[in-house]
């Protein structure tokens, strides 16, 4: 059975996180929010895109990336960071059943020391001159294909 999870650092736009949201209810993933966000993190807010799956969703907010990383330590999870900087293509990668896959901020992914602590870093390879695919649409893609090698 597969333990994993998505993360979103410090999330910019609220129909993406909610989008997210969805997501993992559907699929049965748990998500992690690492705050501050750059909107409230209010129902109101996830819920054009989140709609009634809110509910659903187990979702737990970290006060910070050092409350967060802590907490991922103590559980002996490995974090898997997308990056546009990454050289690995994410299907490349071996998945575990307790994986975190870690998201940036859609205006800036995450920072360089946040960069550097990531076990793993994975890319959605594009066709040349493209900057980067919408995150929910890589949260699904990377989310995909761990639970296709991890098993349902």
């Amino acid at each position: 059975m597969t333990d994993l999870r998505i993360a979103l650092f410090q999330p910019d736009i609220p129909g993406n996180t909610g989008t997210i949201l969805r997501l993992a209810a559907c699929l049965g993933l748990k998500v992690d929010i690492i705050e501050p966000a750059g909107f409230v993190l209010s129902d109101k807010n996830l819920r054009r895109a989140g709609m009634d799956y809110l509910a659903s969703v187990a979702m737990t907010r970290h006060i910070n990336w050092e409350h967060f990383d802590a907490w991922r330590r103590s559980e002996g999870r490995r974090l898997v960071l997308a990056s546009t900087r990454a050289a690995l293509p994410y299907t490349r990668l071996d998945y575990r059943t307790n994986d975190i896959l870690l998201f940036g901020r859609e205006s800036a992914g995450v920072p360089e020391h946040v960069h550097d602590l990531a076990e793993e870093r994975v890319l959605i390879p594009m066709v040349e001159g493209q900057r980067s695919i919408n995150i929910a649409l890589s949260a699904a893609m990377i989310a995909g294909e761990a639970m296709r090698q991890t098993g349902p």
